[in-house]
């Protein structure tokens, strides 16, 4: 089937060469909406269910790095940052909001191509120097006072430390994969990871799989040793 990918830039020119270049994948993929703004990129991803969203990083005034939660939120949808800029904090904020790739304007077309696939696939797609720069903030993170962090494992019940350490185990997988391998729903997993996100103070499944990552022997249950490192693309 079609990879559904939604495009969100604020340039015409820029989402008809976008659009041209992704649809002549076909049938590996396909665009299935265009926004110009956040107000319709949230709407298309109700509507168009779309599996990956190429995300400009500016979009005139509005703040990409707190939309990227939004739209995660909307559905079972991986986001992609095409930027033309080298601003490491621009960029790692977008991450750490649950990006899970960066393409750069000045790389050659087929990298668009490959990193949606990658993405679609559950892989990572990022510079090493980026990777290199979330794993710092993460084990800075670890590293500080941990009070807080026992006092949110604590309010976690039994079921949803089982998810955590799913999410560490298949980090990629879909939420129907990982129902099914819980003998859930997928609107009891959907429950669930609210009640996660909101005990944890986190917003995504990136940072789920790194908290799992950093804290699994407080979480308990989860191996850090069994999930396959995340793919790295430069």
């Amino acid at each position: 089937m079609s990879i559904p990918v939604l495009l969100v830039n604020s340039h015409q020119i820029v989402l008809w060469g976008l659009e041209k270049l992704i649809n002549n994948e076909s049938p590996r993929m396909k665009v299935v909406g265009k926004a110009i703004n956040g107000a319709e990129a949230s709407r298309l991803v109700r509507e168009k269910k779309p599996e990956v969203i190429l995300l400009d990083l500016y979009l005139g005034i509005e703040k990409v790095t707190e939309l990227i939660p939004d739209l995660l939120s909307e559905g079972n949808t991986h986001v992609i940052i095409f930027t033309e800029t080298r601003d490491q904090a621009a960029i790692d904020g977008t991450v750490l909001n649950g990006a899970r790739g960066v393409v750069y304007k000045e790389d050659p077309t087929q990298n668009i191509i490959k990193a949606i696939e990658k993405v679609h696939a559950g892989e990572l797609w990022l510079g090493r120097g980026t990777t290199g720069r979330i794993f710092v903030k993460f084990v800075d993170a670890r590293q500080k006072p941990t009070d807080s962090i026992t006092k949110k494992i604590t309010t976690l019940t039994r079921k949803e430390r089982a998810i955590i350490s799913a999410f560490a185990t298949d980090a990629g997988g879909s939420n129907k994969k990982i129902a099914q391998n819980l003998c859930i729903s997928e609107q009891t997993l959907r429950n669930h990871l609210t009640s996660i996100f909101s005990k944890l103070e986190i917003t995504n499944r990136f940072d789920l799989f790194m908290f799992a990552k950093l804290h699994h022997h407080r979480v308990g249950g989860t191996n850090s040793t069994s999930a396959p490192p995340a793919q790295i693309y430069s």
